[in-house]
Order: structure tokens, then sequence, then C-alpha cells
């Protein structure tokens, strides 16, 4: 039993959206339990209109919940210990949850839960990972707005948990790993980014697979199964595809219903549209994972819908059942042995 915790009111639509959402992923993985965590009040109505999940679920009551729109110093302050939010990361915390989910504030609940689950030892700054949509199906890439700037040891802890979240997720033994920089080349690109290349060179890693440098273009390719960068520019490139593909849309929109002929021509490549629109759903890859913390965070957009929330929750549940964290503190410890200078005998 995979047991996940659930911020019932966080993102745009709180529990109205949240609960379906849950209910949504029950019906696909039978084996989840839930401990929930929100206003009794506004949560207890809509939670009754799922028998199956409510006989799954342990719903707590909980002070408040974190605003969208609140700094995460202020979310801090005010939700600590109280907030829906903040409970539903201590029960990861005190070991009654495998996972927490949340469609809160992203900067609040990356707040929370760096004070409340704190890093991991030789981590100093986790990071958040998207599971990105390619042509060849589904790559990594982190970090997409954690923090801001990056070294090149905190690119090479990067670069050690996404590969272990793609084996974890993808199950594949040795994936693939590229630095996303301006060129392909050497030369090219910032010191941190090019120190980052030489020590994933150098550390020769059995768990993983250096590419090499990767280019934006390569993100969409699936190039390399996890894509390194630090959060600034991972933030701005998913913006970007994610306008891209809404742009996109809106073009295929238009131009299918601008004439008689474009809708008769519609009508017989539907299914293929229907493929396109699938592949291109956010709902479908919703989820990005929090990594290097002691304990196992989903941030859901906050937009998403029922569908979107599954999706969320669904990502948690390969994550705890699949042990991320237990590969991530393995390859951690295998690389920073190999870093340590050698004691007694061997070190004269």
């Amino acid at each position: 039993m995979i047991r996940i915790s659930l911020d019932l009111m966080g993102g745009d639509f709180g529990p109205q959206v949240v609960i379906p959402g849950a209910a949504k992923a029950l019906e696909r993985h039978p084996d989840i339990s839930f401990v929930m965590y929100g206003l009794k009040e506004q949560c207890e109505p809509i939670l009754d209109q799922f028998p199956k999940l409510k006989e799954k679920s342990v719903l707590h009551d909980c002070e408040l919940a974190v605003r969208m729109d609140e700094k995460p110093s202020q979310a801090l302050r005010r939700g600590r210990y109280v907030s829906s939010m903040w409970r539903s990361l201590e029960a990861v915390k005190t070991k009654d949850a495998d996972v927490a989910v949340s469609a809160g504030n992203t900067g609040a609940l990356m707040a929370m839960a760096k004070f409340c689950l704190r890093t991991m030892a030789n981590i100093e700054r986790p990071a958040i990972a998207a599971i990105w949509p390619t042509m060849r199906g589904e790559s990594i890439v982190l970090d997409v707005g954690a923090t801001i700037g990056a070294d090149s040891q905190q690119l090479m802890d990067f670069a050690l948990m996404g590969g272990a979240m793609a084996r974890a997720l993808f199950e594949i033994d040795r994936p693939t790993i590229g630095l996303l920089n301006v060129g392909v080349e050497e030369i090219k690109g910032q010191e941190e980014v090019k120190e980052a290349g030489r020590l994933l060179r150098e550390a020769n890693i059995d768990s993983l697979d250096y590419f090499g440098f990767v280019e934006g273009n390569d993100i969409g390719k699936g190039t390399v199964d996890v894509v390194v960068t630090e959060g600034f520019a991972g933030n701005i490139a998913l913006k970007a595809a994610e306008g891209t593909a809404r742009q996109i849309g809106e073009y295929l929109k238009a131009a299918m219903s601008r004439t008689l002929l474009a809708k008769i021509g519609y009508i017989f490549a539907k299914s293929a549209f229907d493929m396109l629109r699938e592949k291109m759903d956010p709902s479908k890859v919703n989820g990005g994972v929090f990594l290097g913390l002691n304990g196992v965070v989903i941030k859901s957009h906050g937009g998403a819908n029922a569908e979107g929330i599954a999706s969320a929750i669904e990502v948690g549940y390969d994550m705890a059942k699949n042990g991320l964290n237990q590969k991530i503190e393995n390859d951690l410890q295998k690389y920073h042995a190999k870093r340590l200078p050698p004691i007694g005998p061997e070190a004269a």
C-alpha cells in the first residue's frame, strides 16, 4: 500500500478538483491510501460524493490554507504547523505517508518542504524536476525553478538526482545525462557548466551515462534521458514550451475552422488530431518532483484539472513504489565516497 499525503486546499480550485483527481488515481491504482489535509467544512461534503475514496482516506481538519499569491516567507510564518500544506509535508516526515502531493503555491511549498523535511546529506540545494514529453517518449529536466543559479558541484548533484529519478520512473539501468548549454562544443558556455561537464566525465559513475552538452532543441527531441540546468534557464524553458504548445493548439483550432473544406478535412483526420491533443495535454505529464529532500514531494500545476491532479498523484506513486530517495542516497554515497581522500596506509 502506497500512502499519499494530499493537500486538499492547494491549487486554483482546491478540494473541488483535488478530491475528484484523487478518486481517478485510486481507480487506476487500488493499492493507494490517502491521508488528506484541508478545511473540513469545505472538504467533507465533496469527499462524501466518492464513497470508495472516502473508505481509503483519513481526513484531517486544518486551521488554514496557504494562498496561491502568498510570499514564501509569509506562508511559512503563518502556515507552519497549522496549514494543510505544512501538515501534508509533516506526514512524510513522521512516516505517516510515503509521498506528499500539493497543487499549492510553488515558492511556499518549497520553503515549507526545506524547513520541514530538510535537505539530504551532501545536497546543498534541492531541485524541481519536470517530466517532459519528447519525440521519443519522455525526458526529465531539472532544475525548473527551485533556485536561481548553480555552481558546478550543484549541477553535478542535479545530475545524480535526475539520473536516480530516471531509473525510478523509466526503469532504465543507465540513463543518459546532458548539460544544457548554448552549444555542444566544450569551449562554449559558462564556466560553471563547463566545469560540471568535466566533473561528470571524470566521475565515471556506473549508474549514469554522460552524453555531453545539449542545446535547447535537444529537449524536445529527447536526445538524452535527463537534461540538467539551473533554475533560471530551466523555468524559462518550461514556460516557453508550455506557451508554444498552447500557441500550436490555437493555430490548429483556427486553421480547422477557417473554411468548409478545412472542417470536412478535420472530420476525416479527427483521430490524428485527437492523438496530437493527447500528446500535448499538460495534464498527462503533470507533476514536478522536489529532489534532494528527506522525503518525496510532488508539485502539481496550480491550474490542473482532476485528470492533472490524478497524474501528479501517479507520479508520486511511481516515485514511492520504485524507491526514488533510496536510489538518490545510494548514488550520492557512491559519488562522495570516491571524492574522499584515502585514509591510513594508502594515503601514504
